[in-house]
This record gives structure tokens, sequence and C-alpha cells, in this order.
């Protein structure tokens, strides 16, 4: 029974995300791409299809901003510190930022067109997943 257990929970560890991109259950938006995540976090674009999104954060050094900045993004905190100073001077500002996945959460919920990331085990029929790291 221990060996079933410690199988199935290497499965999950190996086969499954453990972060979600989020958005309002409204919205009709089903998956996104990666780049197109991408390029809504860095201010590149502002829309998918015709909805306005609106990309949310963490704050800080938290670790998994960093890791949906390194795997998502495909940048470390350094570069991406760059570019937002860069973007400063051209009028672009960084997206907005939540203190706790619950708060990124509820914005999503309660803001149209809003996006953010949560871990998987998070997500409820609240809100729908367009994409996972």
């Amino acid at each position: 029974m221990k060996v079933l257990a410690l199988i199935f929970g290497l499965s999950i560890i190996v086969s499954g995300a453990n972060y979600s991109v989020i958005v309002s259950k409204k919205l009709s938006l089903s998956t996104v791409s990666a780049q197109e995540i991408r390029d809504i976090y860095l201010q590149k674009r502002h829309t998918i299809g015709n909805q306005q999104i609106i990309p949310i954060n963490l704050v800080g050094q938290d670790e998994v901003r960093s890791e949906f900045e390194a795997v998502v993004l495909g940048m470390d905190r350094n570069r991406l510190n760059m570019y937002w100073v860069k973007q400063h001077f051209q009028g672009n500002t960084p997206p907005i930022t939540q203190s706790s996945f619950e708060s990124i959460k509820v914005f999503v919920q309660n803001v149209e067109g809003s996006m953010g990331y949560i871990p998987s085990k998070m997500v409820d029929s609240s809100v729908k997943v367009i994409y996972e790291f």
C-alpha cells in the first residue's frame, strides 16, 4: 500500500503542472499560448481576440513569481527589471501586483479581463484555467 501511494504521489509530481494561469469563467477564452501570456505580461499586447486583458502578478521576490518569470516569460529577475526600466521611459508600467494567491484569485473573479496565476490545487469552478506551468 505504501509503495502504491508513493508511486501515485510521484506520478502527480512528474505529470502535473504546479501552477495555473487563470481568467474569469465569464471570458470566452479557452486556451492561450505561452507567447500570448508573455506578451500580455510584458505589456506588448493588451488584448486577446477582442477581450482586454489585465495581467496580475505576485508582489516582490516570491519564489513562484520567479518561476513564472523564468518558465513563462523566459526572463530572470535582473533581465526583467532592466526591461521595465526601459519601458518606464516609454510610458509603460509593469502588471498590477497582489500580495497573495488568494487575492489574485479574488481579483480575477471580480475584475473582468484580469489574468493571474495560482497553484493548480486552488483552482475551482469560480475561475477558468487557460494555461499551466
